[in-house]
């Protein structure tokens, strides 16, 4: 794990206090489209770049695994007879649209990024090496993966959990329009209980839907804690980082 002292943004005394030092954010693509039906909304793309940059100048380290909803699902697209394959490397190019847009946000407001892909694009963005991903955010850059795991068949949240893993993150913030696991879906159950903290396997047993099956399964023999909130709601990411937000910690406990 990366020293705090190493981070340019923020003096490492206000990391201390806080549980984590090192996180990866994930947020599905739909996100990022806001009220629209499809593709970007710049005003949310912006409102999230600030968001992330709050939780930079804290001193901690932030890596991205962002969706393509908004753009193109693999999933969907196969179930209407297309090739899963083809369908899913299309779904690649879809995140790796969202990536530049959010590196372009962040940028815009001095946040210095990286974009790093599974599947080699050399003129707009990085290969991914993890070595050099992880300097990166030593230096206190942000480091967004694209191009999911550059393999078909595998959604964005085992990519997150991958990512993570392989970062050595404390945890995976994974940005929803909810504020945590409940019982029921909240939308629709007024009585559905929240969960303050559940444990993988229950999450697994019980058929909850925090992520797929396979994203969980490799958080929890990596012991990657997972952390669902509100990312819709401004400020709610560095509000959970600090321990003051809503939220459902997934962890072995």
């Amino acid at each position: 794990m990366a020293d705090a002292a190493k981070v340019t943004n923020m003096p490492a005394a206000n990391s201390k206090a806080l549980p984590y030092k090192r996180v990866l954010l994930k947020m599905s693509g739909e996100v990022l489209m806001g009220t629209k039906e499809f593709g970007i909304d710049p005003a949310v793309v912006n409102r999230v770049a600030m968001d992330v940059k709050e939780v930079i100048d804290m001193g901690i380290e932030v890596c991205i695994v962002v969706g393509a909803g908004n753009i193109f699902r693999g999933v969907s697209g196969a179930s209407q007879g297309m090739d899963r394959t083809t369908a899913d490397y299309m779904g690649m190019l879809g995140i790796c649209i969202n990536a530049l847009a959010l590196q372009n946000a962040l940028e815009n407001i001095h946040v210095q990024t990286r974009v790093q892909s599974a599947i080699r694009m050399d003129a707009i963005c990085e290969p991914y090496i993890r070595r050099k991903a992880m300097r990166h955010m030593e230096k206190g850059r942000v480091v967004i993966f694209a191009a999911g795991t550059g393999n078909p068949y595998f959604t964005t949240d085992t990519t997150g959990a991958l990512r993570a893993s392989e970062m050595d993150c404390d945890a995976i913030f994974k940005g929803t329009k909810v504020d945590g696991v409940y019982t029921a879906d909240p939308f629709k159950d007024p009585k559905a209980e929240h969960f303050k903290n559940i444990s993988y396997m229950d999450v697994l047993t019980k058929d909850l839907k925090v992520m797929d099956a396979t994203a969980i399964s490799l958080a929890r023999e990596n012991k990657v804690p997972i952390v669902i909130f509100n990312i819709r709601e401004t400020g709610n990411f560095a509000k959970v980082l600090k321990g003051d937000g809503k939220c459902t910690v997934v962890s072995n406990s």
